[in-house]
């Protein structure tokens, strides 16, 4: 049987799964040792534990983490079950141990914007990267997903309150500014986590509806060089049948592909919005 185009045998994909949670540790352990501790910055999680801990206490940041990490660890196995595997078993102890490897650095810079700029988006690059190995660090998760389970809260409600209590714990101890550089972190992290994980957004998708629907699809498949599908959909008014037609292009068909429509029909009505992640033929896939 012949294999399909593109897909990786299980064992190599697997193996690339693991990689993915080691380098993606790496760099967030990175990160967080160059930027943010040396600069004081807790922007959440057991990493801003840590560093409100080495700034109060001296403890070693990587000794903390993993005092957090593995425990939590196997309390998510007894209260959820096997549902983490050996990957987030492999995040949760790589990364204290990559913080071990780099938290003797020192800084790569001292001034608290740039850390909280350049450490957001080396985690979230990191955890990006983690992610896409299907896997995560633990931590705070884990926590969060406990929790969950036995109150019903929402996931980001609770991540939110555990995180907001280290930065607000950070703002008594080192004071109101480091806070609000941990607040930008933790935005910087999160927009960056969905760059790697979705990509920029440059692909985009037009919806177009028009008295010409016929000719603008034959068009869009033979002048655009792209596919179209056909939506039936009705006026909210007059509730006539109204066809659309939508079609994904690539960020420089957009120009082309909006002069082809006013040419054909110039009162067409047209939206077109970014595409986060497109997968098929034409475009990358998963």
């Amino acid at each position: 049987m012949r294999k399909r185009r593109g897909i990786l045998h299980p064992k190599v994909e697997l193996f690339l799964e693991y990689v993915y949670v080691v380098i993606g540790s790496g760099l967030v352990a990175l990160a967080f040792s160059v930027f943010l501790l040396p600069n004081q910055i807790a922007s959440g999680g057991v990493s801003g534990i840590s560093t409100i801990l080495y700034g109060l206490f001296q403890w070693k940041p990587s000794i903390v983490q993993w005092s957090l990490n593995i425990p939590l660890f196997f309390a998510g196995l007894f209260f959820l079950g096997r549902r983490f595997g050996a990957k987030t078993l492999v995040g949760t102890i790589v990364l204290p141990f990559f913080v071990f490897i780099f938290e003797e650095w020192g800084a790569a810079t001292e001034d608290p914007l740039l850390g909280a700029i350049f450490g957001g988006l080396g985690i979230g690059a990191g955890l990006g990267i983690v992610f896409r190995g299907k896997a995560s660090t633990g931590g705070v998760d884990l926590l969060a997903q406990i929790v969950h389970k036995y109150t019903g809260a929402s996931l980001g409600t609770i991540i939110l309150l555990i995180d907001g209590t280290i930065v607000t714990a950070s703002a008594l101890f080192f004071g109101i500014e480091q806070a609000l550089y941990a607040l930008i972190a933790m935005f910087i992290t999160a927009k960056t986590i969905d760059v790697v994980q979705i990509g920029l957004g440059t692909t985009k998708m037009a919806l177009i509806i028009s008295d010409q629907e016929d000719e603008l699809r034959q068009g869009i498949l033979t002048h655009i060089y792209r596919g179209v599908t056909k939506i039936n959909a009705f006026g909210g008014y007059t509730q006539d049948e109204r066809p659309m037609l939508m079609v994904v292009v690539a960020q420089y068909e957009v120009t082309k592909l909006k002069q082809y429509v006013k040419s054909v029909d110039p009162s067409a009505f047209v939206i077109v919005v970014n595409a986060n992640e497109v997968l098929g033929e034409g475009f990358k896939r998963g």
